[in-house]
């Protein structure tokens, strides 16, 4: 009774655009919210380097050739990168100081031997567990993270010597063995995968060991920094691009290729976010704007109905259950229009080589709930206000 009074004879043009523009609002809320998420995943898991990092090393021109040039980093160069607000961290990528060998040592598989080049980073910039990325002399095994390209290798040896290949997770299993050597001794020391890298050339070992063979087989040569590790902000790429450009350094073209991408679609992605907030706050202050309306074109009815007793809590309630009810079946559909959307878009980005996570994001569904929280909140609150005033 209460609705058909209250709610039947009036103007809804208000109430249509606030509908439309919350519709809106939610669907792109929810979508960009995900997306951006599922953009700073990309990568994660697939290769042991974190978000946002490339290796760096400076161009080769015919003066470097000549030696008229430096091709190796100074103190002071790192620190003026560091400097850049842009850049998050910048590490040098510290390399053998002496001779190594990496060979197989599984009665399993065929004996493989070569000579190798290790390099250590600081461990920040990798998306390893601390506990697996330590070593000390006397351990059972030299934890490495292997170049994927030096697997490829290996199993095309395994397959000309016909002898089945190997996944990674078998390969993590295979034991291995580095010699280390000077002139004059030579030491063994037990070596097992713990991850794979597509970004870095030579096999990655803890600082410890690279500590242990620089000062005990060390060949005496000049140790210089000629790589770094830069991590740089999330969406601000162009501007680490940029600067490797003007400082004359590069690094692997997928490295480049995949931070350009995801910083592009990250900004695109936070636009449309603040777009749809806005949208939804707009939204929402027309939806309580349109209950204020209500509550003063039925000044009369109101008060009407609180003088032949009907409980104030009554009559807000309506307009309450009434509002929030709207909004919920406009977030519904909302959240239905972001799986379709979700649908294509997934495809879109897999054709383009941008295979993301394809479960929903927790904290796309919390926004969303989180909204119609703040807003069942804000209704309430304006219902109470507008009845206790006819009092």
């Amino acid at each position: 009774m209460l609705n058909k009074l209250l709610f039947k004879n009036q103007d809804k043009k208000q109430l249509g655009i606030a509908i439309i523009g919350a519709f809106m609002g939610i669907t792109f809320l929810v979508t960009s919210i995900h997306y951006l998420i599922k953009l700073n995943e990309f990568g994660k898991g697939s290769d042991i380097l974190g978000p946002n990092t490339v290796i760096v090393q400076k161009k080769v021109s015919n003066s470097s050739s000549l030696n008229l040039t430096k091709t190796d980093f100074t103190e002071r160069e790192i620190e003026k990168i560091k400097r850049e607000a842009f850049i998050k961290d910048v590490k040098p990528v510290i390399s053998n100081n002496f001779d190594i060998s990496f060979e197989t040592a599984d009665p399993m598989v065929p004996r493989f031997r070569t000579d190798v080049f290790i390099q250590t980073v600081d461990p920040t910039f990798l998306d390893v567990t601390p506990a697996n990325w330590k070593w000390k002399e006397g351990d059972e095994f030299v934890p490495i993270i292997l170049p994927r390209e030096f697997l490829v290798m290996l199993n095309t040896f395994m397959s000309a010597s016909n002898i089945p290949q190997i996944s990674d997770d078998l390969a993590k299993d295979i034991q291995f063995k580095f010699a280390l050597k000077d002139t004059i001794k030579k030491e063994y020391v037990n070596a097992r995968i713990i991850g794979f890298t597509n970004e870095v050339s030579s096999i990655l070992v803890p600082e410890s060991f690279m500590e242990y063979g620089n000062k005990k087989f060390t060949t005496g040569a000049e140790m210089k920094i000629t790589q770094l590790m830069i991590s740089g902000k999330e969406n601000e790429f162009g501007l680490v691009e940029e600067l490797l450009k003007a400082k004359g350094l590069e690094s692997k073209n997928a490295q480049m290729v995949v931070g350009r991408l995801k910083s592009v679609i990250g900004t695109l992605l936070l636009v449309v976010l603040g777009i749809s907030v806005i949208a939804v706050f707009v939204s929402g202050l027309v939806f309580i704007q349109y209950m204020q309306l209500l509550i003063s074109h039925n000044a009369y009815e109101v008060r009407t109905l609180l003088r032949i007793g009907f409980d104030p809590n009554v009559v807000s309630n309506s307009f309450f259950y009434y509002f929030v009810k709207i909004f919920g079946i406009v977030g519904f559909l909302g959240l239905s229009i972001f799986f379709i959307f979700k649908y294509f878009l997934d495809k879109m980005f897999e054709s383009g080589g941008l295979i993301l996570d394809k479960q929903p994001s927790l904290m796309a569904l919390v926004a969303l709930i989180f909204t119609y929280v703040l807003f069942s909140v804000s209704s309430y609150s304006t219902a109470k206000k507008g009845i206790y005033k006819q009092l």
